[in-house]
């Protein structure tokens, strides 16, 4: 196994001496395009940004290259090859930041979550930017307070967001919802999405900042991509927070997720690795509000949805109507390409984990309307658990009928995917119902449905 340092530079005259290790293998990632235009999406984000009248902080622009890095590492280091394991790689990045005082003291913390997030070694190191980028928000921009935009909340594309959405803006809010555009699916979703709830809510001056970061497949050389992109989280909050930052006071990120995804309980002893994600565990976004105080960032993350299931949410949506004309854009597939193997056009597999939990929730909070395009019949066939088409069916049988025969076994299997030490007694006990009553809507979806091995 090899361990790899991700150093960023911020121009040709950035030539600071990163040395490194025995066994470490550098690669350098540009983040400068031409002059002082930021690359790899940020300098675009800035723009869009200014566009709105808002400038986010040294520090907002530092925690969006920081992300950058995140990124670049989770997404073109492959676990297949670098890692002893075939999951845990090791990891080394070498951040240009405004202040490295401040972000120097944050690296336990940084650690700490990432390692948590994605399963990995991490190691952060921070360094001064190179001399004619110390200062990257216009002067204009400084002191600047605009208030077009009353709060913040992350547009995924999924079911969830669309949900938080819809309840932020029947509020009477006018939000800036933030985006990470993904593969090809999930940028389509997003903007069917926005674009229907432009056309819904026509008079009011919502907006929407779209970020876009890819990095070329062969940045580090000889080695190949990820695919599981445990880190996407980190992204996806740090540009919440970067726009945040620009409102220049204090806001709060919403993170629409249900209660049963943010916990993502293992369904049973085998379910590691990709299958095990923690991007909205109430633990790791803990650290978040951590992160952010350390910084001296007047912001916090919260999930209004912690206490409730996806059909909950779907049931108590502040707007049915617009709700059930939207689902359709909406995307929950973990893999919607997979049906091209079948001749078919991009859609929902329907058997992976969050299509599964997805037909739940609408069978639970629309009954019947459900006009999601779904690639399996669940009820056509017994579904072989040796498949891709019966193992996510076969998982949640176990996990339904393990906590059906010792119900009290719910308070113990909450604390499986991470610590719950920020929650108090009472939210725990609230966790373990919303783990229950969400492994009931899936039960109810998975009456009728036979599996069998092939």
């Amino acid at each position: 196994m090899r361990r790899h340092v991700i150093v960023g530079r911020f121009g040709a005259s950035d030539r600071i001496a990163v040395p490194t290790g025995q066994g470490e293998v550098s690669t350098r990632v540009e983040f400068v395009a031409a002059k002082h235009r930021l690359d790899h999406g940020i300098g675009d984000a800035l723009e869009e940004l200014a566009k709105l009248q808002l400038f986010p902080s040294e520090i907002g622009i530092d925690l969006l290259v920081l992300a950058a890095h995140v990124h670049a590492a989770d997404t073109r280091i492959a676990r297949a090859t670098e890692s002893q394991d075939t999951w845990a790689r090791e990891m080394r990045l070498v951040v240009p930041v405004s202040d490295v005082a401040k972000w120097t003291a944050t690296t336990p913390l940084l650690e700490r979550m990432l390692n948590f997030l994605t399963g990995d070694r991490w190691m952060i190191g921070f360094r001064a930017r190179a001399a004619g980028f110390e200062r990257l928000v216009p002067a204009k921009g400084l002191g600047v307070t605009f208030a077009q935009f009353d709060a913040l909340s992350l547009f995924s594309g999924g079911l969830d967001s669309l949900i938080g959405a819809i309840d932020v803006l029947e509020l009477g809010k006018n939000p800036l919802f933030i985006s990470h555009a993904g593969e090809g699916a999930t940028s389509a979703s997003q903007n069917a999405l926005f674009k229907g709830l432009k056309r819904h809510y026509s008079q009011r001056p919502f907006d929407r900042l779209r970020i876009w970061m890819n990095f070329p497949t062969d940045l580090v050389r000889n080695v190949g991509i990820e695919h599981t992109t445990r880190g996407r989280s980190f992204l996806f909050f740090a540009a919440g927070v970067f726009a945040g930052t620009g409102t220049n006071a204090g806001f709060t990120l919403r993170v629409p997720e249900n209660g049963l995804i943010a916990l993502n309980v293992p369904l049973d002893p085998l379910r590691l690795g990709a299958l095990s994600t923690r991007t909205t565990h109430p633990f790791y976004m803990a650290r978040w509000n951590d992160l952010l105080i350390t910084l001296g960032i007047p912001g916090r993350l919260e999930n209004p949805y912690w206490s409730v299931t996806k059909g909950e949410m779907v049931a108590n949506c502040a707007n049915k109507t617009l709700l059930a004309s939207l689902i359709p854009d909406s995307l929950s597939c973990a893999s919607p390409a997979k049906a091209r193997w079948r001749g078919r056009a991009t859609e929902h597999c329907g058997y992976c984990l969050p299509c599964l939990i997805r037909r739940a929730a609408l069978k639970k909070g629309l009954g019947s309307a459900d006009r999601t395009g779904y690639t399996l019949d669940l009820n056509a066939n017994t579904l072989d658990t040796l498949q891709a088409e019966g193992q996510q069916v076969r998982a949640f049988q176990f996990a339904i009928e393990r906590l059906r025969q010792k119900p009290q076994l719910a308070s113990l299997l909450i604390h499986k995917p991470g610590p719950l030490s920020d929650e108090s007694a009472a939210r725990q006990v609230a966790l373990a119902d919303v783990y229950k009553r969400g492994l009931g809507e899936v039960a109810a979806l998975l009456a009728s449905v036979r599996t069998a091995p092939g």
